[in-house]
């Protein structure tokens, strides 16, 4: 129940005025986080031609990225729990920004393993941190929908970013002396910067600083954050007071060993898209960026769509799993796909709606689960978990390519990784443990 005075408030209408409020800036900064961190796989045709950095590089550049988010991803949210999350997010997104422009001085192997390092550094922090912050304003039963429009930024990223990368290549390339790619780090460095200080004046950490929301809606708001709490056992709420405690709790490492497959499959969608198209015959970048954006198209309509049934289900474990089993059945079809260019953008799209659906359901459950103490350290730790995974699964794909010219032995395995993390999900995670009911 609401709390006392908080009943005759129009929660739809609540709910509504923070979701216009706060998640298209939310939203904007998301898409921009995942160009700026997945340029790079329209880039490397540049840094191939211009440095000789071949796939093997390319793909332990990607790990190297992932090495710098896991290490200060935690250190980030705990930091995020003492400070906000607005603080937090404007000194993430101001310093990936910088180092997204120091990516232009890259002069050879070394510098660029330093850039890609540097900036998962950066970057560490703001996924959970934005995940964190959506559970400080909506509920569990409001929770995964907002998810989903928080998600809908990598798909369209997906689909901005090939378009936008491949026209700043094409049309920027030898400009002032600097080469396409360095063109692309350059602007594509500035919009956090800009963004930054926008999260600096529009957003407030908490409902009770809302003053853009009436009294009477604040109070309701926190009501129905509150109940969230008290639905939850206290035994488990206790449990999860810090980052020790949360790694004794099995469940942490469960979800964690989940987001593995949830990670391999971003890795195959963010990073291999470019590249699985161009080995099937495209090689003008003007051209890949257009059809590296068609398979992102797919995933937005999905990803809403699941995840407003499975709000209004309270159902996660299914939602989750079976969009996963389509992604891991697709990269299978994919490693037979051959020259086939519209086969293979069509696999690919049936890939990146799964998958952008799967992990919009996914992480909707670490927040579910976890007190409100301790979301930021827990999400964070989830996501560090699934980070080992993005960390060796490129490398393993730029090898195995390396090696045998071909990505399909890549995705098969890749796809074995992801069907064992739909076991764990469906056997490890109850429906008891999911405390909900219609907010």
């Amino acid at each position: 129940m609401a709390a006392t005075g908080t009943t005759a408030v129009d929660r739809a209408a609540t709910y509504r005025k923070i979701a216009l409020r706060i998640m298209p800036l939310l939203v904007l900064c998301y898409i921009v986080s995942f160009i700026d961190r997945t340029n790079i796989g329209i880039a490397q045709q540049g840094l191939n031609r211009d440095l000789g950095l071949g796939p093997a590089v390319y793909g332990l550049g990607v790990t190297l990225f992932f090495v710098g988010f896991i290490l200060f991803e935690v250190p980030s949210n705990a930091l995020l729990a003492r400070i906000g999350a607005r603080k937090t997010l404007v000194r993430i997104m101001a310093s990936w920004g910088a180092v997204t422009i120091a990516t232009l001085f890259v002069r050879d192997e070394l510098t660029f393993y330093l850039a890609r390092f540097l900036l998962g550094v950066t970057e560490a922090g703001f996924f959970p941190g934005a995940l964190f912050y959506l559970s400080r304003w909506f509920p569990s039963a409001r929770r995964t929908r907002m998810t989903a429009v928080f998600f809908v930024g990598v798909p369209v990223s997906g689909v901005l970013g090939s378009i936008v990368s491949g026209a700043i290549m094409h049309g920027f390339g030898g400009l002032g002396g600097l080469a396409d790619w360095q063109w692309l780090f350059l602007v594509e460095g500035i919009p956090p910067i800009v963004l930054a200080l926008l999260v600096l004046r529009w957003l407030v950490d908490e409902p009770e600083q809302a003053r853009w929301l009436r009294a009477d809606e604040r109070a309701a708001v926190r009501a129905d954050l509150d109940e969230d709490q008290r639905r939850k056992d206290p035994g488990d709420r206790a449990g999860h007071d810090g980052l020790l405690a949360a790694l004794r709790d099995r469940k942490v490492w469960l979800l964690g060993l989940c987001a593995c497959g949830a990670y391999t499959l971003a890795n195959a969608v963010s990073f291999w898209t470019p590249r699985i198209i161009a080995d099937a015959g495209v090689g003008n970048v003007l051209n890949l960026g257009f059809f590296s954006a068609l398979p992102p198209l797919a995933g937005i309509l999905v990803m809403l769509l699941v995840g407003r049934h499975s709000d209004r289900t309270l159902e996660r474990r299914w939602h989750a799993a079976a969009s996963w089993l389509v992604a891991a059945g697709a990269m299978v079809a994919l490693s037979f796909a051959g020259h086939n260019v519209g086969l293979v953008v069509l696999l690919l799209a049936i890939l990146a709606a799964a998958h952008y659906a799967g992990l919009t359901v996914f992480y909707s459950i670490p927040s579910i689960y976890l007190s409100t103490r301790a979301a930021a350290t827990g999400i964070a730790v989830v996501t560090s978990m699934g980070s080992f995974a993005a960390a060796v699964s490129p490398s393993l794909l730029g090898f195995i390519q390396a090696g045998t010219g071909s990505l399909a032995l890549g995705l098969q395995i890749s796809a074995g990784i992801v069907l064992l993390a739909v076991a764990l999900l469906l056997i490890g995670v109850r429906p008891g443990d999911l405390r909900e009911q219609p907010s």
